[in-house]
Protein backbone atom coordinates (compact mmCIF):
# COMPACT_ATOMS: atom_id res chain seq x y z
CA UNK A 1 0.00 0.00 0.00
CA UNK A 2 1.44 3.42 -0.80
CA UNK A 3 3.02 5.46 2.17
CA UNK A 4 0.98 8.30 1.62
CA UNK A 5 -2.68 7.17 1.80
CA UNK A 6 -5.05 7.71 4.72
CA UNK A 7 -4.63 4.69 6.11
CA UNK A 8 -1.12 4.32 6.03
CA UNK A 9 -0.68 7.46 7.79
CA UNK A 10 -3.10 6.75 10.54
CA UNK A 11 -5.65 9.62 9.63
CA UNK A 12 -9.07 8.55 8.37
CA UNK A 13 -9.85 9.85 4.69
CA UNK A 14 -13.05 11.81 4.67
CA UNK A 15 -16.11 11.08 2.20
CA UNK A 16 -19.04 13.06 1.55
CA UNK A 17 -21.45 10.80 0.54
CA UNK A 18 -24.55 12.11 -1.69
CA UNK A 19 -28.01 10.52 -1.63
CA UNK A 20 -31.48 10.89 -2.26
CA UNK A 21 -34.23 8.96 -1.00
CA UNK A 22 -36.03 9.10 -4.45
CA UNK A 23 -33.11 6.24 -5.40
CA UNK A 24 -33.40 2.49 -5.15
CA UNK A 25 -29.57 2.12 -5.60
CA UNK A 26 -28.84 4.84 -2.96
CA UNK A 27 -31.12 2.73 -0.98
CA UNK A 28 -29.03 -0.87 -1.43
CA UNK A 29 -25.49 1.43 -1.66
CA UNK A 30 -26.64 2.65 1.87
CA UNK A 31 -26.71 -0.90 3.30
CA UNK A 32 -24.18 -2.59 1.60
CA UNK A 33 -21.64 0.80 2.60
CA UNK A 34 -20.20 -0.76 6.02
CA UNK A 35 -19.89 -4.21 4.76
CA UNK A 36 -17.91 -3.19 1.24
CA UNK A 37 -15.50 -0.50 3.45
CA UNK A 38 -15.09 -3.07 6.60
CA UNK A 39 -11.43 -3.62 4.90
CA UNK A 40 -10.65 0.19 4.97
CA UNK A 41 -8.35 0.78 7.84
CA UNK A 42 -8.78 3.18 9.24
CA UNK A 43 -12.30 3.42 8.68
CA UNK A 44 -13.44 6.56 7.12
CA UNK A 45 -14.93 9.20 8.63
CA UNK A 46 -18.43 9.22 6.22
CA UNK A 47 -20.21 13.02 5.99
CA UNK A 48 -24.28 11.63 4.82
CA UNK A 49 -25.42 14.31 2.87
CA UNK A 50 -28.69 14.65 1.66
CA UNK A 51 -29.42 16.31 -1.71
CA UNK A 52 -31.89 16.54 -4.37
CA UNK A 53 -31.53 14.41 -7.47
CA UNK A 54 -34.19 16.39 -9.17
CA UNK A 55 -31.63 19.58 -9.22
CA UNK A 56 -29.33 17.71 -10.04
CA UNK A 57 -30.82 16.20 -12.97
CA UNK A 58 -31.71 19.95 -13.75
CA UNK A 59 -28.08 21.18 -13.53
CA UNK A 60 -26.57 18.39 -15.78
CA UNK A 61 -29.79 18.40 -18.37
CA UNK A 62 -30.07 14.75 -18.22
CA UNK A 63 -33.14 12.52 -17.41
CA UNK A 64 -33.92 10.30 -14.64
CA UNK A 65 -33.94 6.87 -14.94
CA UNK A 66 -37.76 6.62 -14.51
CA UNK A 67 -38.04 9.10 -17.56
CA UNK A 68 -37.15 6.71 -19.90
CA UNK A 69 -39.77 4.84 -20.04
CA UNK A 70 -37.66 0.97 -21.37
CA UNK A 71 -35.32 1.97 -18.82
CA UNK A 72 -37.91 2.81 -16.05
CA UNK A 73 -39.07 -1.36 -16.30
CA UNK A 74 -35.53 -2.31 -16.61
CA UNK A 75 -34.38 0.08 -13.31
CA UNK A 76 -37.20 -1.27 -11.45
CA UNK A 77 -36.29 -5.10 -12.27
CA UNK A 78 -32.54 -4.54 -11.85
CA UNK A 79 -33.09 -3.46 -8.24
CA UNK A 80 -35.26 -6.11 -7.29
CA UNK A 81 -32.69 -8.17 -8.50
CA UNK A 82 -29.48 -6.76 -7.09
CA UNK A 83 -30.90 -6.78 -3.49
CA UNK A 84 -32.12 -10.33 -4.11
CA UNK A 85 -28.48 -11.24 -5.09
CA UNK A 86 -27.02 -9.05 -2.07
CA UNK A 87 -29.16 -10.36 0.34
CA UNK A 88 -30.63 -7.07 1.01
CA UNK A 89 -34.34 -6.71 2.12
CA UNK A 90 -36.83 -4.43 -0.39
CA UNK A 91 -40.09 -3.34 -0.70
CA UNK A 92 -40.70 -1.21 -3.21
CA UNK A 93 -43.43 1.91 -2.51
CA UNK A 94 -46.86 1.73 -3.80
CA UNK A 95 -45.75 3.89 -6.83
CA UNK A 96 -42.02 5.60 -7.85
CA UNK A 97 -41.17 8.83 -8.28
CA UNK A 98 -42.34 10.43 -5.45
CA UNK A 99 -41.72 13.35 -3.69
CA UNK A 100 -38.36 13.19 -1.67
CA UNK A 101 -38.40 16.59 0.13
CA UNK A 102 -40.22 15.42 3.66
CA UNK A 103 -37.45 12.66 4.04
CA UNK A 104 -34.54 14.53 2.50
CA UNK A 105 -35.51 17.58 5.33
CA UNK A 106 -36.27 15.00 7.92
CA UNK A 107 -32.69 13.67 7.59
CA UNK A 108 -31.20 16.98 8.11
CA UNK A 109 -33.62 17.99 10.63
CA UNK A 110 -32.36 14.61 12.69
CA UNK A 111 -28.85 15.84 12.46
CA UNK A 112 -27.56 13.65 9.46
CA UNK A 113 -26.56 10.60 11.46
CA UNK A 114 -26.54 7.23 10.16
CA UNK A 115 -29.25 5.84 12.63
CA UNK A 116 -31.99 8.50 11.06
CA UNK A 117 -30.83 7.83 7.88
CA UNK A 118 -30.94 4.28 7.90
CA UNK A 119 -34.75 4.73 9.91
CA UNK A 120 -35.78 6.98 6.79
CA UNK A 121 -34.49 4.51 3.97
CA UNK A 122 -35.80 1.61 5.47
CA UNK A 123 -39.53 3.77 5.92
CA UNK A 124 -39.25 3.88 2.08
CA UNK A 125 -37.46 1.03 0.77
CA UNK A 126 -38.43 -2.00 3.12
CA UNK A 127 -41.46 -1.14 4.37
CA UNK A 128 -42.71 0.31 0.71
CA UNK A 129 -44.10 3.39 2.43
CA UNK A 130 -44.10 7.00 1.43
CA UNK A 131 -43.98 10.23 3.79
CA UNK A 132 -47.65 11.42 2.57
CA UNK A 133 -48.79 7.86 4.81
CA UNK A 134 -49.80 8.33 7.88
CA UNK A 135 -47.02 6.35 9.20
CA UNK A 136 -44.27 9.26 8.31
CA UNK A 137 -45.70 11.16 11.37
CA UNK A 138 -44.59 8.19 13.38
CA UNK A 139 -41.23 7.87 11.71
CA UNK A 140 -40.43 11.89 12.56
CA UNK A 141 -41.53 10.69 16.40
CA UNK A 142 -38.72 8.25 16.47
CA UNK A 143 -36.50 10.63 15.40
CA UNK A 144 -37.68 13.38 17.66
CA UNK A 145 -38.28 15.73 15.22
CA UNK A 146 -42.06 17.77 14.67
CA UNK A 147 -43.60 18.10 11.45
CA UNK A 148 -43.04 21.52 11.82
CA UNK A 149 -39.21 20.95 11.53
CA UNK A 150 -39.53 20.16 8.20
CA UNK A 151 -40.19 23.67 7.48
CA UNK A 152 -37.64 25.29 8.99
CA UNK A 153 -35.63 27.89 7.19
CA UNK A 154 -32.35 26.60 8.18
CA UNK A 155 -33.45 23.03 7.16
CA UNK A 156 -34.53 24.06 3.39
CA UNK A 157 -31.34 26.21 3.38
CA UNK A 158 -29.14 23.17 4.27
CA UNK A 159 -30.49 21.07 1.83
CA UNK A 160 -30.05 23.71 -0.96
CA UNK A 161 -26.13 24.14 0.28
CA UNK A 162 -26.15 20.28 -0.05
CA UNK A 163 -27.24 20.70 -3.57
CA UNK A 164 -24.78 23.80 -4.47
CA UNK A 165 -21.55 21.71 -2.74
CA UNK A 166 -22.88 18.54 -4.76
CA UNK A 167 -22.58 20.48 -8.14
CA UNK A 168 -19.52 22.37 -7.29
CA UNK A 169 -17.79 19.10 -6.53
CA UNK A 170 -19.18 17.58 -10.04
CA UNK A 171 -21.67 15.38 -8.78
CA UNK A 172 -24.03 14.47 -11.46
CA UNK A 173 -26.05 11.25 -9.88
CA UNK A 174 -26.76 9.45 -6.41
CA UNK A 175 -25.41 7.97 -4.83
CA UNK A 176 -22.28 9.45 -5.02
CA UNK A 177 -19.21 9.85 -2.66
CA UNK A 178 -16.77 12.34 -2.99
CA UNK A 179 -13.57 10.74 -1.32
CA UNK A 180 -10.80 12.60 -0.28
CA UNK A 181 -7.34 11.12 0.98
CA UNK A 182 -4.29 12.65 0.81
CA UNK A 183 -3.27 11.28 -2.82
CA UNK A 184 -6.13 13.79 -3.92
CA UNK A 185 -10.22 13.75 -4.13
CA UNK A 186 -12.17 11.13 -6.44
CA UNK A 187 -15.93 10.92 -7.23
CA UNK A 188 -17.30 7.51 -6.92
CA UNK A 189 -20.66 7.24 -8.43
CA UNK A 190 -23.39 4.06 -7.97
CA UNK A 191 -23.99 1.07 -6.02
CA UNK A 192 -21.75 -1.29 -8.21
CA UNK A 193 -19.14 1.38 -7.99
CA UNK A 194 -18.17 0.87 -4.06
CA UNK A 195 -15.36 -1.47 -4.37
CA UNK A 196 -13.78 1.07 -6.50
CA UNK A 197 -14.57 3.36 -3.64
CA UNK A 198 -12.92 1.04 -0.84
CA UNK A 199 -10.00 -0.11 -3.49
CA UNK A 200 -9.37 4.26 -3.95
CA UNK A 201 -9.55 4.52 0.51
CA UNK A 202 -6.98 1.84 0.55
CA UNK A 203 -4.36 3.32 -2.28
CA UNK A 204 -4.82 0.24 -4.74
CA UNK A 205 -2.06 1.53 -7.23
CA UNK A 206 -4.43 1.60 -10.38
CA UNK A 207 -5.23 4.79 -9.89
CA UNK A 208 -1.89 6.10 -10.44
CA UNK A 209 -1.34 4.02 -13.32
CA UNK A 210 -1.87 4.92 -16.83
CA UNK A 211 -4.94 2.83 -18.10
CA UNK A 212 -6.61 5.34 -15.40
CA UNK A 213 -4.95 8.55 -16.86
CA UNK A 214 -5.67 7.72 -20.70
CA UNK A 215 -9.18 7.38 -19.16
CA UNK A 216 -9.84 10.45 -17.27
CA UNK A 217 -8.41 12.44 -20.24
CA UNK A 218 -9.99 10.45 -23.25
CA UNK A 219 -10.79 13.36 -26.34
CA UNK A 220 -14.15 13.44 -27.05
CA UNK A 221 -15.05 12.28 -30.25
CA UNK A 222 -18.13 13.22 -32.06
CA UNK A 223 -20.86 14.53 -30.91
CA UNK A 224 -24.96 14.20 -31.30
CA UNK A 225 -26.51 17.14 -32.75
CA UNK A 226 -27.74 19.95 -30.20
CA UNK A 227 -25.43 17.92 -27.40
Amino acid sequence: MPADVGSAAGTPAQVRWYFDFISPFAYLAFEALPRALAAVVPAPQIDYRPVLFAGLLDHWGHKGPAEIGPKRRFTYEHVAWLAARHGIPMQVPRHHPFNPLPLLRAAIAAGGSRTAIERLFRFVWQEGRLPDEPGFAAVLGDLGISAAALEAPAVKQALRDNGALAIAEGVFGVPTAVAATPRGSRLVWGFDALPMLADWLNGAPLFDSDALRRAATLPTGVKRPGA
